[in-house]
């Protein structure tokens, strides 16, 4: 779906996806609660408590790469299927870096891939062999995570289910023709295969990268204002029950995703840490529709033109934002801000994009973010060790230039 640039096919493909990743299907999906409890209470949580008990630095980027991959890959694939990056860091940072060494070079595949093949052809090659190598990894194990989700398809337990496969493969399925038994049916389904792991990989890597960053920088903006972190932790006692670890008893439950959802402050943090520290703030690319357009003053733009916006610019409209390089969560608080001035802020907001186009797992991501900063600010006081080179690298997705951020982890108990 990323990658279709004809708005029909990607509105296409985006409806059969829609409604498993709506704000309400996800609020009250008994898989995402599984999901929720499982990463938080059996992974993310005992590993933050062992490091605030022993005095242990912790970076969380890194850890917050794991923490998202697993979520979404849970969701994709089920969560026995899904990775498990956060217990298993060795295998974690292998995968990691054969995701991140292919980066730098992007730019050719997306932009000149007939300057690439050209160039390749007379012997020069513009992107490394170990690129070649990484993608190939990546492919074979993003095929593999599809075909164990293909055969979870015959279990009945909950944590087998790949909710956002099964759905995707019912859809797909449908428009299969009648007859079976030709050869041209068995290349079809083949190449159904091949199709729902692209779709399938591509909301992997776009949902973990991106997630990650933002809890990063949240963690980061957060762990320099301790006041902050007693209003957000007094806000999040209100919540029934509360998300305390050690959990008082292995049937203990969450609270409503709703119920988190609904809290002002956390959503304050959240949308000024996207809005300040937007995970993909570069260009979005749009074609310009048949027979013509005006855009920003601009008339009669011609069909298929290539015209971009982008977060970066719109987060930082003085006039929308004042100081707009500060993060400051006041300002999308209700009691303090007017609704006119509060909706023009959500108007220039543009950390998902927008329109057809918007990102179809935004939901995801912000149930997501929510859960696991509430769970760790309810048990945890976060302060920084290391933060040096925070700043963002110019790129499309950013990540801190350092690429790790070293957190202190203590026990609100302690």
């Amino acid at each position: 779906m990323f990658t279709m640039t004809g708005s029909k096919d990607h509105s296409v493909r985006k409806r059969m996806l829609s409604n498993i990743y709506s704000k309400s299907f996800l609020q009250s999906s008994p898989h995402m609660r599984l999901i929720s409890k499982t990463i938080l209470y059996d992974r993310l949580l005992p590993i933050l408590h062992e490091a605030a008990f022993s005095n242990a630095p912790v970076d969380v980027h890194d850890l917050n790469q794991g923490l998202t991959m697993d979520f979404v890959s849970a969701y994709l694939y089920g969560v026995t299927n899904g990775t498990n990056f956060l217990q298993d860091q060795p295998y974690r940072q292998r995968m990691l870096h054969l995701y991140q060494s292919r980066k730098p070079f992007e730019f050719y595949h997306q932009e000149v891939p007939n300057l690439l093949s050209w160039t390749k052809s007379l012997g020069i090659r513009l992107v490394p062999r170990y690129c070649d190598l990484a993608n190939e990894i990546l492919d074979s194990w993003g095929l593999g995570l599809c075909d164990k989700a293909e055969e979870s398809l015959k279990s009945t337990r909950l944590e087998d289910e790949p909710a956002v496969y099964k759905h995707l493969k019912q859809m797909i399925s449908k428009h299969l023709p009648a007859n079976k038994d030709d050869l041209e049916y068995a290349r079809i389904l083949e190449q159904q295969r091949l199709d729902i792991a692209c779709e399938m990989y591509d909301h992997l890597t776009a949902g973990h990268e991106t997630s990650a960053v933002a809890l990063t920088y949240l963690l980061w903006e957060l762990s320099r204002r301790p006041d902050l972190q007693d209003a957000l932790r007094e806000e999040l006692s209100t919540l029934e029950p509360m998300l305390i670890f050690p959990r008082t008893s292995e049937s203990a439950e969450l609270p409503s995703a709703k119920s988190i959802d609904s809290l002002h402050l956390l959503e304050a943090i959240v949308t000024e840490t996207l809005r300040l520290h937007a995970p993909i703030p570069g260009i979005q690319p749009r074609a310009t529709p048949y027979p013509s357009c005006t855009l920003v003053g601009y008339n009669n733009i011609p069909p298929n033109t290539r015209v971009n916006a982008q977060a970066y610019s719109l987060h930082r409209n003085p006039e929308v934002y004042p100081d707009p390089e500060t993060w400051e969560p006041k300002r999308w608080l209700k009691d303090i801000n007017t609704p006119s001035e509060l909706e023009e802020r959500r108007r220039w907001f543009w950390a998902f994009g927008s329109g057809g186009r918007m990102c179809v797992g935004s939901n995801l991501a912000l149930q997501e973010i929510k859960l696991v900063v509430a769970a760790v600010y309810t048990n945890f006081k976060t302060s920084i060790i290391s933060d040096d080179n925070m700043e963002a690298i110019d790129a499309y997705t950013v990540k801190p230039r350092a690429e790790k951020l070293i957190l202190r982890f203590v026990p609100v108990s302690g």
